[in-house]
């Protein structure tokens, strides 16, 4: 009997312990969607250079809870590990699967920490000259 009085004291506890953790609530606006300024509708990449995608700042929230990356749609990550109130990130254009270069192929820049955003959709072309860099 004593046991089973102790059990449940310590589950008791425990539930207590737990429900007032559950209830702290998370930094305000820490969920930052910026939008990409860079790159634009307008924009060619060339495969092989460096090339900045930048997003606007203005409403960034002073805590950001996820690390930061950037993705090329149709490729995977292109750069990690940067701070998203930054507002920019350079990134190396990749040589892209099979050295295929489709003309009226489009891309996006997937922007990714507390949330993702999508560029507008912009062109990659192939330079024979950008191979050398």
């Amino acid at each position: 009997m004593q046991l089973t009085s102790l059990f449940a004291t310590i589950a008791l506890s425990f539930v207590s312990v737990v429900s007032s953790a559950a209830v702290v609530p998370r930094a305000a606006n820490d969920v930052f969607v910026p939008q990409i300024t860079s790159p634009t509708a307008d924009t060619v990449w060339t495969m092989g250079k460096t090339e900045t995608v930048t997003w606007d700042t203005s409403n960034a929230p002073v805590n950001i809870s996820n690390g930061a990356s950037v993705y090329l749609e149709g490729y995977g990550r292109i750069a990690e590990g940067f701070d998203l109130r930054s507002g920019s990130v350079d990134v190396k254009v990749p040589f892209l699967p099979d050295g295929v270069v489709d003309s009226t192929k489009l891309y996006k820049i997937i922007l990714f920490g507390d949330s993702g955003n999508e560029s507008p959709d912009f062109k990659i072309i192939f330079d024979p000259s950008s191979e050398k860099e």
